[in-house]
């Protein structure tokens, strides 16, 4: 993934200070990345990297490369993908400093380059350091967001069973990055796996393959959790440092009990395995209280995964 990654900003780079229609024989023996043996090799990599690229909302149009129109030529029309100068200022530009340094992915640090391409920022010795790890490594979080935007499937093994989803969206939510969308088994059903708990995910060679809602809102589906027309509940107790979450996460839930250092709140329920993916999401901070079925549910699930 990363040396796709690493063609695909080389060929961006090429296209966009060439200043002219480019061929794709020249793109061959000018951009790094494209050494393939054989004609066809370089047509299919060509190929997949020119759709990944519009895919991503890359102006890249083809035109002819003199006034004879001989020969095609592409070229990334600069009107179209810069962008104006947003006028930040120096306080401005600090804060978005302190913002990409404080966020890491998987422990990694953030790139700062972009800030030099918007007039740099002071950086500032004085403040303590300041962390926020979003979790999960880049290449995994790279491999399933081209699943996403290619509209490929993915096949991957969750609670001890393979299964194969259409991959509508990612949500980043309270620690933990999620991929949504129905299992090929039961497209009428939209869910939300964990992709830290995903074993040997796996993504699908043919693009294309589904077509996702017209308006669809990946993060609707984990905001839906305990929001249900069920007159059932269920209670689960939070540590303290959570419960805010927790409340937040699932806007029909109501404290019954706080103490000092854990809340006891209600909420409606919404589906036993619903439920369930909604608790693990805390770890060890939250318990299933009530109603027994459930928290029996719970501790089977957990005896079967450990």
């Amino acid at each position: 993934m990363q040396k796709v990654i690493e063609r695909i900003l080389n060929l961006l780079a090429f296209l966009l200070t060439a200043g002219r229609p480019v061929t794709a024989d020249e793109i061959r023996h000018t951009v790094k990345g494209y050494d393939q043996p054989s004609d066809e090799a370089f047509r299919r990599t060509f190929e997949r990297d020119k759709d990944l690229l519009r895919t991503l909302g890359v102006p890249l149009e083809t035109t002819y490369t003199d006034i004879w129109e001989v020969e095609l030529g592409y070229i990334v029309p600069s009107d179209q993908y810069t962008l104006e100068d947003p006028g930040f200022t120096d306080d401005e530009r600090s804060a978005l400093l302190l913002a990409a340094e404080a966020v890491r992915f998987g422990g990694e640090r953030t790139g700062i380059d972009a800030l030099f391409k918007l007039g740099g920022a002071r950086r500032s010795t004085s403040a303590a350091p300041v962390r926020a790890d979003l979790g999960q490594d880049l290449n995994t979080l790279g491999v399933l967001f081209s699943a996403v935007t290619q509209r490929r499937t993915v096949r991957f093994d969750y609670r001890n069973r393979s299964r194969t989803i259409q991959p509508f969206g990612m949500v980043h939510r309270y620690g933990h990055w999620y991929l949504v969308g129905p299992e090929t088994a039961d497209l009428g059903t939209v869910k939300a796996f964990r992709i830290d708990r995903m074993g040997s995910p796996t993504v699908g060679s043919e693009a294309g393959k589904f077509t996702r809602p017209k308006g669809f809102d990946a993060s609707a589906v984990l905001e839906g959790i305990g929001a249900s027309d069920s007159d059932e509940t269920a209670r689960i107790r939070f540590d303290n440092d959570v419960v805010d979450v927790a409340m937040n996460r699932s806007r029909a839930a109501t404290i019954v009990e706080a103490g000092d250092e854990s809340t006891l709140i209600e909420v409606p329920m919404a589906g036993e395995g619903s439920m369930i993916s909604w608790v693990l999401g805390f770890d060890d901070r939250a318990e299933i209280v009530s109603p027994a079925s459930l928290r029996s549910a719970f501790i089977d699930y957990l005896e079967v995964s450990t």
